[in-house]
C-alpha cells in the first residue's frame, strides 16, 4: 500500500456532467423557488425573464438574437434546432466525440438529409479545410467525451449556411464568436453545475429567417416546436416556456448566474476555468504513465480534460484491461472521498476525465494530483495482483 496523500480536495466534485455547484452552494439557494406556481404567473414569468436577461449579460450576447429555455437540456434544445431550420441546403456534420456523433446520426437517419459527415477519431479533429460555407454547419465547441475541442473559430469565416454549434461544455468557461454563430445551445447543468432537464437556445436573425422562410413538411412534437401558423413562434422565442419548467431548476440556475455576476462576468469565468486546465496541464506534461487524448496542443479542452495511460505496460494490455483500470482507480477516489465520477467515457480511450469548468477551486484540482498518483498506483498493484494485468 502506498502512502496516502495528506490534503483532500475541499470539493470532490469533477464529474462533467452534472458539474460541480458553484462554490458556497446550499439548497438553501433554492428558498424563494416559487414551487406550486402557476407558469404563467407574474412570480415564474418574471423569474424566467431574470434567468433570460442575466444569461444574456453575462455572455455577451447580442441584443438582436433571441434567447430562450427549451425542455430536454442541451439534447432538447440542439434537436429543436435541427428539426426546425435543417433542410433547405446540404448539411456538414463534424463528429469527433459522442455528441457530434448523435447529431450526425440524427441527420442521416432521422431526418434523412442530404447531409456529409466528417469524422475523427478520438483526439483528433475533422479536416476543417473540407467545410463547404455554402452548406449549414452542425458541430460541437467542444468535445465533452474526447477532450477535443476547436481550437479557434477561423474555420467559418464567411459561412453563407447557417452555423449550429453545441456549446454546452463551452458556454461560460469558453470565449464564443457570437457573430459567427446561427445556434447556440447549453444545459445548465454542464454551463454553471445547475441541475439537469432544461436547455439553453440561441438563435441569430439569419436563423429566425430560415425559420420564417422554410417549411420542412415533417411533423415536429410540441416540445420541439418553434413556429407557429407557418411562422416563428415570436412568443416562445422571446422567453415564454414551450412547456412547463421546474421552477427550482430555474432558481438553480439564477443562483449560479449570480454567482458568475459576482465573481466578474464572462471573463473573470473563463479565468477560473483556464487557471484550473493549467494546474492539471502543468503535472500532465510531468507525469510520464498519462497523457492527453487530445493530439494536438490547441485542440485541447479547457473544461472536459480526457486523460488516457501512456505507460508501456499498460498500453500493451488488451483495451478491457485498460478499462478495468480506469474504473478502478475511479472507484478508490471514490470511496476516499476526494474525487466523484472521473472514469473516461465509456467509448473514449480508456482513462480519466476532470471536469475543470469555472464552478471548480484551482485549490481543489491542486490537491486532487496527488490522490490521482495514489490511485493509480493502488489500482495496477491490485490489476496486477489478481492476475488482470500481466506480462
Amino acid at each position: 500500500m502506498s502512502l496516502k496523500p495528506a490534503i483532500k480536495p475541499e470539493r470532490p466534485w469533477f464529474s462533467s456532467g452534472p458539474t460541480a455547484k458553484r462554490p458556497g452552494w446550499s439548497v438553501q439557494a433554492l428558498e424563494s423557488a416559487p414551487v406550486g406556481r402557476s407558469n404563467r404567473s407574474k412570480a415564474t414569468v418574471g423569474r424566467l425573464r431574470q434567468a433570460l436577461e442575466l444569461t444574456r449579460e453575462i455572455l455577451g450576447i447580442p441584443a438582436e438574437y433571441q434567447v430562450f429555455f427549451t425542455p430536454g437540456s442541451d439534447t432538447g434544445a440542439f434537436e429543436a434546432a435541427m428539426w426546425n431550420l435543417l433542410g433547405p441546403r446540404k448539411v456538414q456534420l463534424l463528429a469527433f466525440e459522442s455528441f457530434g456523433q448523435l447529431w450526425a446520426n440524427d441527420a442521416t437517419e432521422h431526418l434523412k438529409l442530404d447531409a456529409e459527415v466528417l469524422s475523427a477519431s478520438y483526439g483528433q479533429l475533422p479536416d476543417l479545410s473540407r467545410i463547404d460555407p455554402q452548406a449549414d454547419l452542425v458541430f460541437p465547441w467542444n468535445g465533452t467525451t474526447s477532450g477535443v475541442r476547436v481550437p479557434n473559430s477561423d474555420f467559418i469565416n464567411g459561412h453563407q449556411g447557417l452555423v449550429l454549434c453545441d456549446a454546452t461544455s463551452a458556454a461560460f468557461s469558453m470565449n464564443l464568436p457570437w457573430e459567427k454563430l446561427d445556434v447556440i445551445t447549453f444545459s445548465f447543468q454542464k454551463a454553471l453545475g445547475g441541475e439537469a432537464g432544461i436547455g439553453a437556445l440561441i438563435l441569430s436573425p439569419k436563423a429566425v429567417e430560415r425559420l420564417n422562410s422554410y417549411d420542412s413538411g415533417r411533423p415536429i412534437p410540441k416540445v420541439l416546436r418553434l413556429k407557429k401558423k407557418g411562422e416563428a413562434d415570436m412568443a416562445i422565442l422571446g422567453g415564454d416556456a414551450i412547456n412547463t419548467f421546474s421552477f427550482l431548476i430555474i432558481e438553480d440556475y439564477l443562483d449560479a448566474l449570480r454567482w458568475g455576476a459576482r465573481e466578474g462576468g464572462l471573463e473573470a469565468l473563463v479565468a477560473r476555468s483556464e487557471a484550473n486546465a493549467e494546474a492539471l496541464f502543468q503535472w500532465v506534461e510531468k507525469t510520464p504513465w498519462i497523457d492527453f487524448v487530445a493530439e494536438v496542443p490547441e485542440t485541447r479542452s479547457t473544461t472536459s480534460v480526457c486523460l488516457k495511460f501512456v505507460a508501456p505496460e499498460i498500453q500493451a494490455q488488451p483495451s478491457e484491461v485498460q478499462a478495468k483500470l480506469a474504473a478502478k482507480v475511479g472507484s478508490l477516489l471514490d470511496i476516499e472521498g476526494v474525487a466523484y465520477d472521473v472514469t473516461g467515457y465509456r467509448a473514449a480511450p480508456p482513462g480519466l476525465r476532470i471536469w475543470c469548468g469555472s464552478t471548480v477551486e484551482t485549490d481543489d484540482i491542486e490537491a486532487l494530483l496527488p490522490w490521482l498518483e495514489w490511485g493509480y498506483a493502488e489500482a495496477v498493484a491490485a490489476l496486477k495482483a489478481d492476475g488482470t494485468i500481466t506480462g
